[in-house]
């Protein structure tokens, strides 16, 4: 006989507690989990979105989806939908895949972070023309923020006599890599926080 519906909510609730409780576990101790297992491969799909690999998210999912019960399947294909989305930056796909997962879709400045992100490193299954035109993306910011750390550098050195050309732009390039360190450590940071956060809520939830 069918379970009747009070018993699949149950079930639903076990499998939402279960993957609230293996966030905290290592890539190694969810490999190796058995008794929630497609709670397991889920969080690995979500964690290989995060770092844009979306080959693995795709096997992860697969592999969840398959090793799950039939009433929750539509919420894992769900999930899949929505990390795919995060690793190939897609991100109007993004957003309506969380909104169908009811959560509150990313903000306008993460989504255009996505789209921007999208284009300067496009995921692997993109055309060749896509890669192509993010070499020339990556190579006018460099360019255009070398112009700018040796005007700063220019600035810098003028009340001691200004400098020669290779010295400033040697400088000027000392001061973008200090700034892109500074901003990657800035970016690393929050990235930490909004996912603490997001697993505090889901934990809370």
């Amino acid at each position: 006989m069918p379970p009747k519906p009070r018993q699949i909510r149950i079930e639903q609730k076990g499998a939402l507690a279960a993957m609230q409780a293996l966030q905290d576990r290592s890539d190694e101790e969810l490999e190796r989990e058995q008794k929630f297992k497609s709670a397991a491969l889920a969080i690995l799909g979500a964690r290989a979105a995060e770092r844009y690999d979306a080959d693995a998210a795709r096997d992860y999912f697969r592999r969840a989806i398959a090793a799950s019960r039939p009433q929750e399947r539509m919420q894992l294909r769900r999930m899949a939908e929505a990390s795919l989305a995060l690793a190939e930056r897609r991100p109007d796909d993004l957003k309506a895949a969380v909104e169908k997962l009811g959560q509150q879709a990313p903000s306008s400045r993460q989504l255009f972070a996505l789209r921007l992100m999208g284009l300067i490193a496009p995921p692997q299954n993109a055309s060749l023309a896509q890669k192509a035109r993010s070499g020339l993306i990556v190579a006018g910011v460099i360019v255009t923020m070398l112009a700018i750390g040796s005007a700063v550098a220019w600035l810098i050195l003028l009340p001691f006599g200004g400098g020669s050309a290779v010295g400033i732009v040697f400088t000027g390039l000392v001061i973008v890599v200090i700034a892109l360190a500074i901003l990657a450590l800035v970016g690393r940071r929050k990235q930490a926080a909004a996912k603490a956060k997001a697993r505090a809520a889901r934990s809370g939830g």
